[in-house]
């Protein structure tokens, strides 16, 4: 699967991304960065992944389990101070709705952290090889 970015016009730093059948996605930067504010930026992306995928992976396994897990309530807080000395960190929150029992809470607790963008954030090394195509006027990458 390819993602598909273009900046939306000269001079903003708005970027639209396109993944195949989905509706698009803005990427913006706040203000204070040069950008407009008017879209999540790139860490709100980052971040987002991690809580989703935590998330559906504990409701995959409460439904295997039939258990009486009704939705999930995530909230991410980052903490970005360090990040320029390569630490990152975020602090994710969970109220798993409908499960009363301790274990059951525990289980989906221990189970989040094996979803595979914690386990890609966290024990994986991600190689990013970056390069530049050649463009011809008046034509779309």
């Amino acid at each position: 699967m390819s993602i598909h970015l273009r900046s939306e016009r000269d001079g903003v730093l708005r970027q639209r991304a396109s993944i195949e059948s989905f509706d698009d996605l803005l990427v913006d930067v706040p203000e204070a960065f040069g950008g407009e504010g008017q879209a999540p930026d790139p860490h709100d992306y980052f971040d987002l992944s991690l809580g989703a995928c935590k998330a559906i992976t504990a409701q995959m396994y409460a439904k295997r389990k039939e258990w009486p897990l009704t939705d999930v309530s995530v909230v991410v807080t980052r903490d970005e101070r360090d990040e320029r000395r390569g630490v990152y960190r975020l602090d994710v929150a969970m109220t798993f709705h409908g499960i009363e029992d301790p274990q059951q809470l525990a289980r989906l607790e221990e189970i989040s952290h094996k979803c595979p963008i914690h386990r890609l954030m966290t024990t994986s090394t991600v190689e990013v090889t970056t390069r530049t195509l050649a463009t011809s006027l008046g034509t779309a990458p």
